[in-house]
């Protein structure tokens, strides 16, 4: 293959996108790292103790997963049921009331699990519970007559990023492969 042979524009960017492929595989790396930090600071939490207020912004509901808060649920929004599972591991039903809380924030509340869809009748009140993914408040003991739902695991948050770091860098070599491969075509050709 000769090297006058090999297009100009078509090689820059086939460069370009392996490059932006290798950095955003390399992005996934770091990310893996945080990703695993953020997990091991989660599983360091204590459920137990004297709950916390329910936190105002979303950086402070970050910061608080899977710790014990409390809220006044003021206003129910409404109610559903979803899939769930109590605290023995048996499937069911998580019965979840959207709110307005006391200080105006909207906020889901799982009350409990129970073996029907159809949600219990709950007028709010006083919650406490363990902060949840999404600022979910998970209430810890159960309300509205309903069993104990299974209490938030950091363990089952999902950390996808080396897989995700592993198939940026094979696409980076499919891309070079098949531009290698194309090119030597071309030479065949010409």
């Amino acid at each position: 293959m000769n090297l006058k042979s090999v297009p100009l524009i078509p090689t820059v960017l086939v460069a370009v996108a392996i490059a932006i492929m290798i950095a955003l595989g390399i992005w996934q790396l770091g990310r893996a790292d945080e990703k695993t930090m953020m997990l091991a600071r989660y599983q360091s939490v204590s459920s137990e103790g004297e709950a916390i207020p329910y936190p105002a912004t979303t950086e402070a509901i970050e910061e608080n997963l899977f710790r014990k808060v409390s809220a006044t649920c003021a206003t129910v929004l409404s109610m559903r049921g979803t899939a769930g599972t109590n605290a023995v591991g048996v499937k069911g039903w998580s019965q979840i009331a959207k709110c307005t809380l006391a200080d105006g924030q909207q906020a889901e509340i799982a009350l409990g699990w129970s073996r029907a869809p159809q949600p219990p009748e709950w007028e709010g009140g006083e919650v406490v519970g363990i902060l949840a993914s999404g600022g979910k408040i998970v209430a810890d003991p159960p309300l509205a007559d309903l069993g104990p739902l299974a209490k938030p695991d950091p363990a089952d948050l999902p950390n996808n990023h080396m897989a995700y770091a592993v198939q940026w860098f094979l696409f980076a070599l499919t891309a070079l492969v098949i531009y290698v491969i194309a090119l030597r075509v071309r030479a065949r050709k010409g």
